[in-house]
C-alpha cells in the first residue's frame, strides 16, 4: 500500500466532466475490460494523468479474483459473535493489550495527538491485517480498475481509481503496489482517497498507518474524552471507517477490551 513519505496538506481528486454517455463503459464480465481501459485511458490523458501511469494501467489484468470477493462478503453477514469467533477476536484483543504495553510511548503520542486511545485503533490494526502480518498480494492497481470496470460500484471505484493514478504520478504509491483484495493497503489497510487525504506517511509502517488511522478517525468526528461505544459520540468515527454494522460493534467491542474495559 507504498512509497509513501510525504504528508498530504490538501486533497485534489481530478473532478470529471461529461454525462455517461461518454464515459467509459462499465461491464460485468471480462470481456469488455481491454475496451474499457482504452476509453478510460483516454479520459486520464485529458485530465492530465501521465503517460507512464496510463501504460502500467494499460498492462493490468481483469482480477477475476477480486470480482469474486467483492461477490461473496459472508462474514459481514453474520452475529457479532460469530463475527468475533471468525475474525479470532480473543487474539487480536490479548495482542493488542500487548503492544498498548509494549509501544505504550507511541500511542501516547497518537492519543495526544488527535484524541484516539489505543483500544480502536489496535483492534482496527488486528482486524484489518492481523497486526501487519496479512497485508495481501493482489494488484493494487489491477484490483481497483476491475471494479471501477464493474457495473456494481463504478462510481465509486471510479475516484479510488482516479487516486491511485495520481499517487503513482506522483511516486507515493508504485504501480506494482501489492494489498488486498480491493486495492486496501498498508498496516490499516487504507484505500487511495484516503491516502490522499489522510496518509501521514509510508503505510507499510505501522506507526505512520496507526497515525494515519487517527487522523482519519478525528477527521470524521472523534472527541477526545468521549465514548466509542454503540449510541455514544466516537461511534460514528468507526462507522466512517467501515460500512458493515457487525465489523462497526466489533471494532467498538475489541477496543474496550484492550483498552481496560470489560
Amino acid at each position: 500500500m507504498l512509497r509513501l513519505a510525504f504528508v498530504v496538506a490538501s486533497v485534489s481528486i481530478f473532478a470529471w466532466s461529461g454525462s455517461p454517455a461518454n464515459a467509459a463503459q462499465c461491464g460485468n464480465s471480462a470481456a469488455g475490460y481491454d475496451n474499457w481501459k482504452q476509453q478510460f485511458a483516454g479520459e486520464a490523458r485529458a485530465k492530465g494523468i501521465s503517460a507512464a501511469t496510463i501504460q502500467a494501467l494499460m498492462a493490468t489484468d481483469y482480477a477475476q479474483a477480486t470480482i469474486n470477493a467483492d461477490r461473496s462478503q459472508r462474514s459481514f453477514k453474520l452475529s457479532l459473535d460469530q463475527f468475533l469467533a471468525k475474525r479470532g477476536a480473543a487474539a487480536i484483543v490479548a495482542r493488542g493489550r500487548q503492544l498498548k504495553a509494549s509501544q505504550g510511548a507511541l500511542f501516547a503520542s497518537i492519543q495526544s495527538r488527535y484524541g484516539v486511545p489505543p483500544g480502536p485503533l489496535l483492534a482496527i490494526w488486528g482486524m484489518e491485517t492481523g497486526f501487519g502480518s496479512q497485508r495481501g498480494n493482489q494488484s493494487m492497481l489491477g484490483s481497483i480498475a476491475t471494479l471501477a470496470y464493474d457495473c456494481r460500484r463504478s462510481a465509486y471505484f471510479t475516484e479510488h481509481l482516479y487516486a491511485a493514478l495520481q499517487l503513482i504520478d506522483r511516486g507515493v504509491l508504485s504501480a506494482s503496489q501489492r494489498g488486498s483484495m480491493h486495492g486496501e493497503v498498508g498496516q490499516t489497510q487504507f484505500m487511495p482517497k484516503a491516502i490522499l487525504a489522510y496518509g501521514t506517511g509510508n503505510l507499510e509502517n505501522a506507526a505512520n498507518a496507526l497515525n494515519s488511522t487517527a487522523n482519519f478517525l478525528r477527521a470524521h468526528g472523534w472527541r477526545a474524552g468521549a465514548g466509542y461505544q454503540p449510541g455514544e459520540p466516537n461511534f460514528a468515527a468507526i462507522q466512517a471507517w467501515n460500512a458493515a454494522g457487525v465489523y462497526q460493534k466489533a471494532i467498538a467491542l475489541m477496543g474496550r477490551q484492550i483498552d481496560g474495559g470489560e
